[in-house]
């Protein structure tokens, strides 16, 4: 534990330069005279590291002093191969550097290592796009990833669902976020920090002028508040709808966290009918009308009143379209499907297998 601490001690001062004696105690979880007694451990064993007194003082290493990649523990090793992203890697242009970085790495871990680094290769594979959704075409993103890595500003044509439906607007790229395959710009655009989808870009400029990016932006943090400021203003209203027990045991696999979310806190105890009542928050009447479409027959809305109108509109002129043939011809279910139709079951071909689909 402590070889491994003093290695990271040691890390830190490599990448970061100088750091006071309580900077390097809250990175490592550990008390300030612990600190005091590793320093000492570490100057003792030959490494060049320094202390000076003083408001700016701190520890350093000797100017040009690196020391080699030692000390991994397996765990370590091993998570370093689930860190690399090579799909996202290059589409940044990066592909090549990523797999360069990865060779020097196993290149430089003992053989046991290696051997367990390597399998983490072989059993685990990151696929960041969401089922039935294909990656974006970005063919701006490189272009948009060199101005955010030189605070350069940006000249961009922005294609949006609202009126005016596009804008021209200036940029000081803060950071990229890729999220189920699809990639973000966080930037400032006048005095308003916003996102922008990459693949609505349709023209691009990168200006000379360049920018200096605040020193306290965190880039996670700030893509947390966003999403939840913007489920929030998406959110506008409520609708209690009562499930079957098929749709509440299809509603983890629907693929909408609100509806799952709000499942678990309002449900109340399944009626004699085995249905459930839950409250769950709607964006408008059209939105809500293609989520609980969804369901099917599993699904009843009870309020508001205009929604389930809506639903009961939108059912009868199903039911209309569908009741009779299909164009001049009727279109019959093909040799074996009777059964299964009559009785509400899905045909072979259909069926879901939980193996190979979400």
């Amino acid at each position: 534990m402590r070889a491994s601490r003093l290695l990271s001690l040691l890390m830190l001062l490599q990448t970061r330069g100088r750091m006071t004696a309580q900077e390097l105690a809250a990175e490592l979880e550990v008390s300030v005279r612990t600190v005091y007694r590793d320093v000492e451990s570490l100057h003792s064993a030959g490494i060049p590291l320094y202390g000076d007194a003083g408001p700016s003082g701190g520890y350093r290493l000797l100017d040009g002093y690196h020391t080699r990649l030692t000390g991994l523990t397996s765990q370590e090793a091993e998570s370093m191969f689930l860190t690399g992203m090579p799909g996202p890697a290059a589409e940044l242009g990066l592909g090549s550097a990523v797999a360069a970085a990865r060779l020097k790495l196993t290149a430089a871990l003992p053989p046991a290592l290696r051997e367990r680094a390597g399998r983490i290769q072989e059993r685990f594979h990151l696929d960041a796009p969401n089922w039935y959704h294909g990656a974006d075409e970005t063919p701006h993103l490189t272009t948009v990833a060199d101005a955010v890595w030189n605070e350069r500003r940006l000249e961009i044509r922005y294609r949006r669902w609202k009126a005016p439906k596009e804008v021209v607007r200036t940029l000081e790229p803060y950071g990229l976020v890729l999220k189920a395959g699809h990639w973000y710009l966080v930037a400032r655009s006048g005095e308003n920090v916003r996102t922008y989808r990459i693949s609505q870009i349709l023209k691009l400029r990168a200006l000379p002028e360049t920018f200096t990016r605040p020193a306290g932006f965190d880039l996670a943090a700030h893509w947390k508040n966003s999403l939840e400021e913007f489920e929030a203003r998406l959110r506008r209203g409520e609708a209690v709808i009562r499930l079957s027990p098929r749709g509440m045991e299809r509603l983890p696999d629907m693929d909408r966290p609100a509806l799952l979310r709000a499942a678990e806190a309002t449900a109340e105890p399944p009626g004699r009918d085995g249905w459930t009542q839950i409250t769950v928050p709607i964006e408008t009447f059209e939105h809500a009308l293609s989520e609980f479409l969804r369901f099917g027959a599993d699904v009843e809305v009870v309020s508001p009143v205009g929604l389930r109108d809506l639903v009961a509109e939108t059912a009868r002129a199903l039911v209309r379209l569908h009741d009779g043939p299909a164009g001049e011809e009727e279109i019959r279910p093909r040799r074996g499907e009777r059964r299964r139709l009559r009785t509400g079951g899905a045909p072979a071909g259909n069926a879901r297998n939980h193996e190979n689909r979400p």
